[in-house]
């Protein structure tokens, strides 16, 4: 059965609002029976650097531990991928049937600059690893 974990910082430093809002969304999302690795897109937005910030719930419906190690991840915005990047996160370990939130940050140079990410108007998020390596 799939479970929620928070990373050990984010579990120290999440406000009450975000919390209640990521595990309402772990429990209304859906996945897909094949293991996998599965994304639930939960906010983005742009930083004052004018990178890309991603927030998302990393489903690992696996049996085996998950890490980013040089996988690339791309960004859906109305089936229309604005954004791509090549992720290795070390302090990132999604254990089997696990679900975690995480950000993803993509530089400037990795993201269409050209849409309006702060228009609330999208209506369909999606993230997908373009490659995944279980186990």
């Amino acid at each position: 059965m799939q479970q929620l974990q928070f990373e050990a910082v984010w579990d120290r430093t999440i406000s009450n609002k975000d919390r209640a809002y990521i595990e309402r969304a772990f429990q209304e999302t859906t996945l897909s029976a094949t293991p996998s690795i599965q994304f639930s897109a939960l906010w983005h937005a742009i930083n004052h650097k004018g990178e890309l910030l991603v927030t998302a719930l990393v489903h690992n419906t696996g049996q085996t531990t998950f890490q980013f190690h040089q996988q690339q991840l791309r960004y859906y915005l109305d089936k229309n991928t604005v954004a791509t990047h090549t992720f290795t996160i070390t302090s990132m370990k999604i254990q089997g049937q696990t679900s975690m939130p995480w950000t993803f940050i993509f530089p400037i140079g990795s993201f269409d600059s050209n849409v309006n990410y702060m228009d609330d108007q999208f209506r369909m998020k999606e993230m997908q690893v373009v490659k995944a390596e279980m186990g």
